[in-house]
């Protein structure tokens, strides 16, 4: 099986990779994660470290693909959770998408894909060009993580146009949203009321998941050492099992950028008001 997980920038994507990752791994399953990201910071938590990139090896090799080993580029992580980063060209230089596909392709010589039950792509921010949209040629299922704001929702809503491009000639589906960090999800329910699709879990505001990126570690790895985390670990737990499950997924309608638009600001500016409780009513009758 073959993930994609995609999202605005910043909204958490390689945190909840990694620790979907593991949550696989506790499954039962061999799992790889592929880092698409030119700053290569995909799987830091899983190995606490930045690990050597496949086009810093591929450079290395002068590009002779049959020079490399998998050891050159495939790093044990936490809970043996393998890991690669594809890296990318220096910044405003060159294509990262492209990158990408060098990727597969090494990892295909190598035979590496055969070795894994999940293999999964954690893709740059909400970039979607032709190229950071390559892994959905690979995967079965794309992930969106959003969080219950305007910015990150827009962001998801090009992500499942590109889903839907690429279902035209791939068996791909979107497996449906991932809410981080939010105390709400009530934008969230407003988006999918128009644009229907499953959500997987919303994980509310928690200050260990923040802390765990810091660290270099998973929760469930924080969790070994406080106990206390591990409801934390249940929810990325859920999203494992969920995928594991293989649902049917959704071939998403996305709203066009104008439509959304308005969806989203009328939600902000016309907020309708919360019915009141019964305690306030009868305050107000005593006053």
């Amino acid at each position: 099986m073959k993930l994609a997980v995609y999202g605005k920038g910043g909204i958490g994507k390689s945190t909840t990779s990694c620790n979907i990752s593991v949550a696989l791994a506790r499954r039962g399953k061999k799992v790889l994660q592929i880092g698409c990201d030119p700053k290569h910071d995909s799987t830091f938590t899983l190995t606490g470290f930045l690990i050597p990139t496949i086009i810093d090896t591929l450079q290395e090799k002068d590009y002779h693909y049959e020079d490399v080993w998998p050891e050159d580029v495939i790093y044990k992580g936490y809970g043996g959770v393998d890991c690669v980063e594809a890296g990318g060209p220096p910044a405003g230089a060159g294509c990262g998408g492209y990158v990408v596909g060098e990727t597969v392709k090494l990892l295909k010589e190598l035979n590496a894909f055969d070795e894994y039950d999940v293999i999964l792509f954690d893709v740059l921010g909400d970039v979607v060009c032709g190229g950071f949209a390559a892994p959905l040629n690979y995967a079965d299922y794309c992930m969106i993580v959003t969080d219950n704001g305007f910015d990150a929702l827009f962001a998801a809503n090009r992500i499942a146009a590109s889903v839907r491009e690429k279902a035209r000639t791939h068996p791909l589906r979107l497996a449906g949203l991932i809410g981080n960090r939010t105390a709400k999800r009530d934008l969230i329910d407003k988006y999918i009321e128009a644009v229907p699709m499953p959500v997987l879990e919303v994980l509310p505001l928690i200050e260990d998941i923040r802390v765990s990126r810091v660290k270099g570690k998973t929760l469930f790895e924080m969790a070994e050492k406080d106990p206390s985390l591990n409801y934390v670990c249940d929810y990325y737990l859920n999203i494992a099992d969920q995928i594991l499950a293989r649902p049917e997924g959704v071939v998403p309608s996305d709203a066009p950028d104008r439509d959304l638009f308005s969806l989203l600001s009328d939600f902000y500016l016309n907020p309708k008001e919360a019915p009141k409780r019964a305690e306030e009513e009868l305050d107000l009758m005593m006053v």
